[in-house]
């Protein structure tokens, strides 16, 4: 857990101004409302001691005037500054985990499904604000009250501040010991979470198959046993966290006891001392009162942390190399001698492809399903690697190059593109962040979807709903054909585009696609060709080996 945390820590130090700066404001506040009540057990001490209790009052109320309005301003700053702190750090955290997810999902995480993965991209994140708002912040600002309470009650009676100090570092050490047993809870409760949402999202993704199975009542069941299981993890951290605030309650009670019985068994200037130390103790009360649950937290972000880190130490399935070659000045594509499977004990793919794509040519690739078509437009984009062999652009293996490198000279369009809930601008600039709506526009109308957009009250800002649903298969396809139109990639792999379309959609979108990718270099992935193609080159693919086809 410790490792965990400190890679987060790590993780954070881009924001450690920030996260420096609220500890310090938590520390200013509670440090205030100690100088409050010792400023305010003074005066009452020195009214016993002389007897004139008010005027003792009234002398120790001019230092707490400024005290008064301090201790609430600094509050105030102290929520402003560590939530301020926690929401960057957190933000910190999501980007760098989606770019770890983005370089392995390729290859397959692993888990348990999507809402496994939804559950460590967002609890598991946000179990992350414990371990400084509900960990790192409480504890030190709960060591300083003690600190200054040892201090102040050290100057007026050594014996008492003993008294009074040791079970309130007792309580300091109540978080790194429940922290371990909490752990273990608190993974299991990390855990459950993860199975909880994998039993309703699962069924909601399929929803079709899920209704016309009747298996609404097996999911429901699915989804009452993880959430019974999830509840079950909650009550085993609960009381943990409850034993755990019990045991604060009680040293910050033997505290106060403690100054009590001193000011009881001494004399009247042990009475005056106690009053004091009995004011300290209560200033730190409020602070070790957050102790416990600072212990829970810090089990929480552990497991968190594990579980982020777990998913995002999954190897890549592809590495950067160590030292990239330069960029290749050409774009001419050539395969040659590739072998390839996708795991040890499946059967190979490719065995010894060999290939090759003049720069402006166009391939057409044609096969059955299962043979290698789809596989081939992966290992062109980096997104596998072959076991053997090489894939050679502009004369530089491809294996030398960093990854952003070979995509942006190798775009891809799928059979399966899919149009995000956002605007048409923000979908097409995917593919080219900077472009202008002069560039989008010329890339919709190359497509051949300009004048449906024109006629679109909203033009470019028109929503395309979740997985573009706002568009029929046909539109979409071409709205998915102008953002790959408008990267500047020079190869241009076209897997299955018109797949699902009806035959008049597919021949209108084929023929579309022949005038759009003039000018580049393209690899037309297809199980046939309907003749509107105008390949200068067909390829078919017969056992893992690229076969001239007759056109």
């Amino acid at each position: 857990m410790l490792h965990d945390l400190t890679r987060v820590l790590g993780l954070w130090r881009s924001r450690w101004g920030w996260l420096i700066a609220g500890a310090i404001v938590s520390i200013l506040a509670v440090l205030a409302g100690v100088a409050l009540l010792a400023f305010a057990g003074r005066g009452v001490s020195e009214g016993l001691r002389t007897g004139a209790l008010a005027g003792a009052a009234a002398g120790s109320l001019i230092l707490l005037r400024p005290l008064i309005f301090l201790r609430p301003g600094a509050r105030y700053f102290e929520r402003l500054v560590t939530h301020a702190a926690t929401f960057r750090a957190l933000a910190d955290t999501r980007v760098w985990f989606f770019r770890r997810l983005a370089e392995r999902l390729p290859g397959g995480l692993g888990l348990r499904g999507a809402g496994d993965l939804l559950g460590r991209l967002v609890t598991d994140v946000e179990a992350l604000d414990g371990l400084y708002l509900r960990a790192l912040v409480p504890v030190t600002a709960a060591l300083a009250v003690v600190l200054a309470a040892a201090a102040i009650l050290g100057a007026l009676d050594p014996a008492l501040a003993a008294i009074v100090a040791l079970p309130l570092a007792l309580a300091l050490l109540l978080p790194p010991l429940l922290a371990p047993g909490a752990a273990r809870a608190a993974e299991r409760v990390a855990e459950a979470q993860g199975g909880l949402r994998a039993a309703a999202i699962d069924p909601l993704l399929g929803i079709e198959d899920t209704l016309a199975a009747n298996a609404e009542p097996r999911a429901a069941a699915r989804l009452s046993a993880a959430a019974e299981v999830l509840t079950a993890a909650q009550k085993r951290l609960s009381r943990r966290s409850a034993w755990g605030g019990a045991a604060g309650t009680v040293l910050a009670q033997a505290a106060l006891l403690g100054a009590l019985a001193y000011g009881l068994s001494g004399g009247p200037a042990a009475v005056g001392v106690a009053v004091v130390g009995l004011f300290l103790a209560l200033a730190a009360g409020e602070s070790l009162s957050a102790l416990p649950r600072a212990g829970t937290a810090l089990a929480a972000a552990g497991a968190g942390a594990r579980r982020l880190f777990e998913a995002a130490d999954t190897p890549p399935p592809v590495a950067e190399p160590a030292t990239p070659a330069a960029p290749p000045k050409g774009y001419a594509l050539k395969v040659e001698g590739l072998h390839f499977a996708w795991n040890q004990d499946r059967d190979p793919v490719f065995t010894g492809l060999d290939m090759d794509l003049p720069e402006g040519g166009r391939l057409a690739l044609l096969g059955p399903s299962g043979a290698g078509k789809s596989s081939l437009a992966a290992l062109l984009l980096k997104l596998a690697a072959p076991q053997e062999g090489r894939i050679l652009l502009g004369g530089v293996d491809i294996a030398t190059l960093a990854h952003d490198e070979v995509r942006a000279r190798i775009a891809c369009l799928t059979q399966d593109a899919r149009l995000f809930d956002d605007s048409i601008a923000a979908n097409l600039r995917l593919a080219a962040p900077d472009a202008s709506d002069e560039a989008l526009w010329r890339a919709l109308d190359r497509a051949g979807i300009g004048d449906v957009v024109r006629a679109l009250p909203e033009g470019l800002e028109t929503g395309c709903g979740e997985g573009g649903a706002r568009f029929s298969g046909g539109q979409g396809r071409r709205l998915a054909l102008a953002r790959v139109l408008l990267s500047p990639a020079r190869i241009l792999i076209l897997d299955e585009p018109a797949a699902g379309l009806d035959p008049s959609a597919e021949r209108a979108f084929l023929e579309t696609l022949d005038t759009a990718t003039e000018g580049r270099s393209v690899i037309l992935i297809a199980h046939r060709l309907l003749g509107v193609e105008r390949p200068t080159r067909i390829l078919r693919l017969i056992a893992g080996r690229a076969i001239p086809a007759m056109r």
